[in-house]
């Protein structure tokens, strides 16, 4: 019985695998940012998701729209303030957001919040010349994890005067 035939389709369906072809793959940025994940930019940061939101369909989609980055860069991206933007009228149906724009805002003078009719909640963050450089939606947040991640992400730029 000849064995090169089924070793070589094991050998196919490995190399498929390790190329992202199967289960893994990879997706565009339109499809990445109707999920939601236009801001985590390196898979650190989808490391860090799942320790805030224990929901792996979301990681999985995370991980799908993330870049590798290497050691030396593993959590180092940081922003210099954050908007959350919503929907006043949305609000209701995110009482973590609430609570957290109503008894923590205050403990982070670099965040700004926006309420944009139609908007859903997210974090819209900020580069140190105020500019818009990444968009994360937070629909799903606990108040401690948006918390988290702003103590985590954003470093305000101390001014010399």
């Amino acid at each position: 019985m000849d064995r090169s035939l089924p070793v070589a389709a094991v050998v196919a369906v490995v190399l498929m695998c390790c190329s992202g072809i199967c289960g893994a793959e990879r997706l565009g940025a339109r499809e990445c940012e109707d999920l939601g994940f236009t801001g985590l930019a390196l898979c650190s940061d989808c490391n860090a998701l799942s320790e805030f939101v224990k929901d792996q369909e979301l990681v999985d989609d995370c991980r799908k729209c993330c870049t590798e980055d290497s050691d030396d860069s593993i959590s180092k991206l940081t922003f210099s303030g954050a908007i959350i933007e919503v929907c006043m009228r949305k609000l209701v149906f995110y009482p973590e957001v609430v609570g957290f724009l109503e008894e923590d805002k205050d403990d982070f003078p670099y965040v700004e919040a926006r309420y944009s009719y139609g908007s859903p909640p997210k974090l819209i963050m900020l580069d140190d010349k105020g500019e818009h450089k990444e968009t994360i939606r937070i629909d799903n947040w606990k108040r401690e994890h948006i918390r988290q991640f702003l103590k985590e992400k954003v470093k305000p730029v101390k001014s010399d005067s």
